[in-house]
């Protein structure tokens, strides 16, 4: 089984997709989306987010949400705001962003390539999102949100890549001050290439992801099980990914907030700082420029923070990591928070929103202090998955981010 093929693709009209696609279901609250689909019937948040169509008071997780989705997506398809390609073809999809442009593959991914560690993780999943997923796909019999996917860069596959982007695209839109184009790719001998050079890939990682991917796996499992005449090769037994190149994929900083200083006077605190860190007041901003080195904001004042460099571990790919240190050495010591995933007095706020957003949040006194990181690297990620570890939770943020309903992978 390859570790890639093409599919035939669910896709919008190419006039009618800067109508339909829309960010990552994950990404805005239903209250957000709400708003956003206002006088829009064509928006993708319809079915990503069909608690939208249902009275606010609609648990998230109810079976009428799901049924909505289904209906909302049985509808597009009949008035053929979503069409089916006609035959199997990978995508190449680019995202600009400011002066980021990043170019890649869409693809069904291999499951079994997925559970046998060929497509690595490097993240655990938390059970209620993975069966919300798994209900999302079976209600739609598709897989709407694609997985994020990077491998280390291969020439070849740039090559081929950039000569299908040398042609006209098929969508061209701009939505969220991210450009997105897609070129659907049906040549028989570039599909056949592309599917060689990713086959030469020792593995890919998932970037982004991780529910997704889990959900199409279980789908994957249950059907196979249920179907007596499996062969392996039924669409279910792929999950909708989207390839990019490390040297691409963008990480931005994924930085922290806490609501108190753990009954300690902001002197006090700094003083328990100093233990691991060294502290330094910062005229400006602190946007960390390298790893072990962390912004503070505390009482309108910005300190540079520098950990000591004998306690930054040589050898272990989960230690070394900026998220893991700042929890080790100031989160779990000095305010008391042992388990970010759990502790509510912690917050995460993608680097996407900038610093300004840190000082926002302790300025008005609904955070006591912030603290800024530099980006984890793809590297790290990859050492990480590589050594069969997890990274601690929100350790990374991409951008930019794929866009939910611009190619879409039935599984019947």
């Amino acid at each position: 089984m390859s570790l890639i093929r093409p599919f035939a693709g669910l896709r919008p009209d190419a006039d009618r997709a800067a109508e339909v696609i829309t960010p990552p279901y994950d990404v805005l609250s239903s209250a957000e989306a709400r708003i956003r689909a206002q006088d829009k019937p064509w928006s993708f948040l319809h079915i990503s987010k069909p608690e939208i169509d249902l009275p606010p008071e609609t648990d998230p997780y109810s079976d009428a949400v799901y049924a909505k989705g289904k209906e909302n997506f049985q509808r597009m398809l009949q008035v053929g705001v979503l069409r089916r390609d006609s035959a199997d073809s990978y995508y190449v999809y680019r995202l600009v962003m400011g002066a980021h442009t990043q170019i890649g593959v869409v693809a069904a991914a291999s499951v079994s390539a997925y559970t046998a560690d060929r497509i690595r993780k490097h993240e655990h999943t938390q059970p209620h999102k993975e069966d919300d997923r798994v209900r999302q796909i079976q209600a739609l019999n598709a897989q709407t949100g694609p997985v994020l996917l990077t491998y280390r860069q291969r020439a070849k596959i740039d090559d081929l890549v950039a000569a299908v982007a040398a042609a006209h695209a098929d969508v061209d839109v701009t939505a969220d001050g991210v450009r997105h184009s897609l070129w659907a790719v049906r040549d028989a001998v570039v599909i056949g290439a592309l599917t060689a050079e990713f086959e030469r890939l020792d593995c890919l990682y998932i970037a982004d992801g991780h529910h997704r991917s889990a959900a199409a796996a279980r789908v994957a499992d249950a059907r196979r099980k249920a179907n007596r005449r499996h062969t392996g090769k039924e669409p279910y037994n792929y999950f909708l990914a989207v390839m990019f190149p490390d040297e691409q994929t963008q990480i931005l900083d994924y930085n922290r907030v806490v609501e108190d200083l753990n009954s300690l006077s902001p002197e006090e605190f700094v003083k328990r700082v100093r233990n691991a860190f060294q502290v330094d007041p910062a005229p400006e901003p602190v946007k960390p420029e390298q790893p072990a080195m962390f912004g503070l904001y505390l009482k309108r004042q910005w300190y540079r923070l520098r950990i000591k460099p004998e306690l930054i571990p040589g050898s272990d790919p989960v230690r070394r990591l900026d998220v893991s240190l700042l929890q080790e050495y100031l989160l779990q010591p000095v305010l008391g928070i042992s388990d970010p995933r759990l502790d509510k007095r912690i917050g995460f706020v993608g680097g996407i929103r900038g610093v300004e957003e840190l000082m926002r949040r302790v300025d008005s006194g609904e955070m006591a202090a912030a603290f800024s990181l530099h980006p984890t690297s793809l590297a790290d990620l990859m050492a990480v998955a590589d050594a069969g570890l997890v990274m601690p939770p929100k350790s990374t943020w991409f951008e930019p981010k794929l866009a939910d309903g611009l190619v879409s992978h039935l599984l019947d």
